[in-house]
């Protein structure tokens, strides 16, 4: 039997996985004496990216890895697979979300002093069950208040590989008035990314 090409193991394993997988997940595959460089694994990456070109489904590498996933071009067939209509947010845990993401790591109070109006307990609870927020440290001034910052699973979920990746805010612009609520469960173009969740600037 013919021993299968890397990038195809490399396609097998984040099939099975589901989830995002780093090189170094990748190598873990293979035993030490015959493991590829991360270099090789990176190539074989790349590789697989240009064979899946024009396919219905993508390689893309996001904060925690690298994952095979649905590109956005077939999102309005693939989202009637699922009769639960997706989450929706409003527009006050998205703009701390978005505060958040551009100026991280931030304490409540300067969340509440950007957006001029107190901060609800609630938005921040909601931010940090849906993974996105963490606690990253406390600043070093009285009271020592909590700083916050975006995680590596919010990189995942807007299928951003870093912080780098942010838009800049000439770029986004005001979306006005008459949009309270935003639909998240499908990414927006280019969304807000922040630092992955043990280190938000590696």
């Amino acid at each position: 039997m013919t021993e299968p090409s890397l990038e195809s193991i490399l396609e097998a394993a984040l099939v099975a996985a589901g989830e995002p997988l780093s090189v170094d997940r990748l190598r873990g595959l293979f035993d030490d004496a015959v493991a590829p460089s991360p270099g090789a694994i990176e190539k074989a990456l790349q590789r697989l990216a240009e064979q899946l070109q024009g396919r219905g489904v993508e390689l893309r590498q996001v904060g925690s890895g690298y994952r095979l996933q649905v590109p956005e071009d077939y999102a309005y067939w693939v989202s009637r697979l699922w009769e639960e209509k997706p989450t929706r947010y409003s527009r006050a845990v998205l703009e701390t979300l978005a505060i958040i993401a551009y100026r991280q790591p931030i304490t409540r109070g300067e969340i509440e002093e950007i957006r001029g109006v107190t901060l609800g307990s609630n938005i921040m609870r909601t931010l940090q069950e849906r993974g996105w927020v963490r606690v990253a440290g406390h600043r070093d001034a009285p009271g020592r208040p909590a700083v916050f910052a975006t995680t590596r699973a919010f990189l995942d979920y807007f299928n951003l590989s870093s912080i780098s990746e942010l838009p800049s805010l000439l770029e986004i612009g005001d979306p006005g008035p008459e949009h309270p609520e935003l639909d998240l469960e499908v990414p927006l173009q280019r969304e807000p990314s922040a630092g992955p969740e043990d280190d938000p600037h590696p």
